[in-house]
């Protein structure tokens, strides 16, 4: 039984990739009371309403994070959120700066102080390995985002709620992935590759899915949780997806990284590894002091990086994960 078994469940952005796996995963595995979709888009809603069909525990809510008074509405009589809402393209954020700050940082608190007044249980807010060491505006919004997360246990005090964060590398064959842009442009005969060197954590959407309802069952409140995720380079990505295929290198695009991480060296003096995730504490515990800690501390130096993880994935088992998505 996990904890969201019987619960009343709201998913911000859930009609995003990764709330509609989420979403399809709960009814069919978790036995929720109800599941409330909160998202800004209402074709989004009617289409995703017209795949999963008119199941009785679902509900429906055309909200933003930026809508205080929307979240508290949404919020009544809810057990447990997954906070998917986020302005995640790269490029998009750097031209439009403020939008993204209000989404994902002003939106974040929207969504901590809105569940700490219903009287919420538990949030597990969805990160980004773009999160940690970041170099552009998305990964410093969501670094922010985090970090309120975290100390919002703080500002839960004696209140139910309590806080916790998921964060992982880029999800294959998720909506703006890399994964279909190569599959179309497979088409026209030639593969745009920003960096033959370039490496990326891979995770799937029912791994993502699986992790984060771990994560409820894990949480005390203030946690990091990263899972151990293999590694790929995008030329190994390329001869995946279309084997043959001319690339050509175009260079690396402006707030990009060559190798991705989702625990900076810094993090890692108060990372716990386990063997199938880690656990990044809170930087002041004083709300969860004495608390059990397992798992075992990172050793000094240690930063989980694309380049340098010791998990990697071949071709083959690559073009088998992708006849899944």
């Amino acid at each position: 039984m996990s904890y969201l078994s019987g619960k009343s469940v709201l998913v911000t952005g859930g009609t995003g990739s990764f709330g509609k796996a989420f979403i399809r995963h709960a009814l069919q595995h978790l036995e929720p009371e109800r599941i409330a979709i909160l998202s800004r888009d209402e074709l989004k809603q009617y289409e995703f309403r017209s795949e999963i069909g008119d199941d009785p525990r679902l509900r429906w809510f055309i909200g933003d994070v930026r809508d205080p008074g929307r979240l508290a509405r949404a919020f009544s009589g809810v057990d447990a959120i997954v906070h998917a809402a986020a302005m995640k393209q790269v490029d998009t954020a750097e031209y439009n700066p403020f939008e993204c700050i209000a989404t994902n940082v002003l939106g974040a608190e929207n969504v901590i102080n809105a569940a700490i007044d219903a009287g919420v249980e538990r949030v597990v807010a969805l990160s980004t390995d773009k999160a940690s060491s970041p170099i552009n505006l998305y990964g410093a919004s969501k670094l922010c985002s985090d970090k309120l997360f975290v100390a919002g246990n703080h500002y839960a005090g004696h209140s139910p709620t309590r806080m916790s964060v998921v964060r992982y590398g880029n999800v294959m064959g998720s909506r703006g992935s890399v994964v279909p842009l190569f599959r179309r442009l497979a088409a026209e005969g030639r593969l745009p590759i920003t960096d033959e060197r370039m490496t990326r954590f891979w995770i799937t959407l029912p791994q993502a899915v699986r992790f984060v309802v771990d994560s409820f069952d894990r949480m005390h409140g203030g946690e990091i949780f990263v899972p151990r995720i293999p590694s790929t380079t995008v030329m190994d990505l390329a001869a995946a997806i279309a084997p043959g295929v001319p690339t050509e290198v175009v260079g690396i695009r402006p707030g990009e990284k060559l190798h991705e991480e989702m625990i900076s060296a810094d993090d890692a003096r108060r990372t716990f590894a386990h063997d199938d995730h880690y656990v990044i504490a809170p930087v002041i515990e004083g709300w969860r002091s004495g608390r059990e800690r397992s798992g075992k501390p990172t050793p000094d130096g240690f930063a989980y990086r694309s380049d340098t993880n010791d998990m990697w994935i071949s071709v083959e088992e690559i073009r088998d994960l992708l006849a899944t998505v």
